[in-house]
């Protein structure tokens, strides 16, 4: 083992108090986050000591499976399988939340009420998220922290991006739900929402969350941010005059990349974290017309490329059916190319998962507009500050969430809660 893994493996079993455990393997891996940033993590799997042999492919109770982040030396995750922990140290004196709170504030680096605040709170078990100056961040931070009844830590888990302040583009909240009317209008759609126990499709309306900037003039998908990578945005309709009559080999995708502690100190930029170039946008839409027509050689046209991002190492291509549907989930198509070669090796569709709906019946006919759908739900809407990551900024800016919990049956025009339509 190299000497400098050695001293953060003893300097871990110390921490975590895991005398009655020994190193059962470690690797490095290295991760791209959304601001385009390489992170290099140490994995570690701790087995208690009276296990000798194990033989199965998943870890025994009591495991302790820990990853710390080479360049902040900061524990991301610390979780014992199971919820059993045979750690031979309290780390807690004081599991309330004001004793929990000062040992987050010294683990993250972070101050309570200004940079992160509590989200859930059960008994041994605390939820918290990133926020500036109160305002939550999308996507922002995340931590979790779960005790058993000895107060040994046996959950803990810090994800997520934590911004720099250069990064930030402060200002005064000054969105109104009126001022922003037309685009919340926009904003509802009629949907046929599945209705799994009753095997229906309930027409309903709607709205799905966005971010409206905070000049009101711009609006940025959750789709668009919701994701680790930058998205090269394409929206090209895919054609093909001929079909590649190839038959089509799917190759196993790698999901984990183990690096050297080389690698780590030097920094090695992942390859994940350059941009798309020309070249390669040209390359990739010339493989995915091809794939798509070994895969699907009879939907020429029916296909809208809509984004590319490099993922694991490969360029993942996202489509969409290039028709109008009003269901709640819409088909999609995910193409993996390979930067090799520039072919499709690899895909992920979703029919399968919508091919249950057929047997759904549509529930009963429209007997509301949608302007009267509007006007019932319109006292519902909810707008809250967010400092929203722009992709085309590069920069969180500060926008209003636009949201409601609440729809319109089409059948009825009953107000009814989301979570009641399962």
């Amino acid at each position: 083992m190299d000497f400098r893994i050695k001293e953060l493996v003893n300097a871990t079993q110390q921490t975590y108090g895991l005398d009655n455990y020994y190193l059962h393997t470690n690797e490095i891996y290295r991760e791209v986050t959304m601001l385009g940033e390489t992170g290099y993590l140490l994995s570690m799997e701790w087995f208690p000591s009276h296990i000798k042999e194990w033989k199965e492919d998943y870890n025994p109770e009591g495991t302790a499976v820990i990853t710390l982040d080479l360049l902040s030396n900061n524990y991301k995750s610390v979780i014992f399988v199971g919820g059993k922990s045979y750690a031979n140290r309290t780390t807690f004196q004081n599991i309330e939340l004001n004793g929990v709170i000062q040992w987050m504030e010294a683990e993250v680096g972070l101050e309570y009420g200004k940079q992160f605040y509590l989200v859930k709170e059960e008994r041994g078990e605390y939820h918290f998220a990133e926020c500036i100056d109160g305002i939550p961040i999308s996507p922002g931070g995340r931590m979790e922290l779960r005790f058993d009844a000895e107060g040994r830590i046996i959950f803990y888990s810090v994800y997520g991006q934590f911004p720099s302040s250069s990064l930030v583009q402060k200002e005064n909240y000054s969105l109104t739900l009126q001022a922003v009317e037309p685009l919340a209008k926009n904003q509802l759609q009629l949907i046929e929402y599945p209705v799994y126990e009753m095997k229906h499709l309930l027409p309903i309306y709607g709205i799905e969350e966005i971010y409206i900037t905070n000049d009101g003039t711009t609006t940025i998908l959750f789709e668009m941010i919701s994701g680790t990578r930058a998205r090269l945005n394409i929206d090209q309709v895919m054609q093909w005059e001929q079909a590649d009559t190839k038959q089509f080999a799917r190759t196993e995708i790698r999901l984990q990349e183990v690096v050297t502690i080389e690698q780590a100190i030097a920094r090695e930029p992942h390859p994940d974290s350059f941009s798309i170039t020309d070249i390669e946008q040209a390359q990739c839409i010339t493989a995915v017309e091809i794939g798509l027509s070994q895969l699907y050689p009879e939907e020429s046209g029916q296909w809208i490329l809509k984004t590319l991002h490099r993922e694991r190492g490969h360029i993942q291509a996202t489509l969409r059916k290039n028709v109008s549907s009003n269901r709640i989930f819409q088909r999609k198509l995910l193409l993996f190319i390979d930067t090799n070669n520039y072919k499709v090796i690899n895909y992920m569709d979703n029919k399968l998962m919508l091919d249950t709906f057929d047997e759904f019946k549509s529930e009963g006919k429209i007997a509301v507009s949608h302007d009267e759908a509007y006007d019932k739900l319109k006292g519902w809407f909810e707008l809250t500050p967010v400092y929203v990551y722009d992709p085309g900024q590069k920069r969180y800016v500060l926008c209003g969430k636009l949201d409601c919990d609440y729809a319109v049956k089409a059948t009825s025009g009953d107000v009814v809660e989301w979570g009641s339509l399962e």
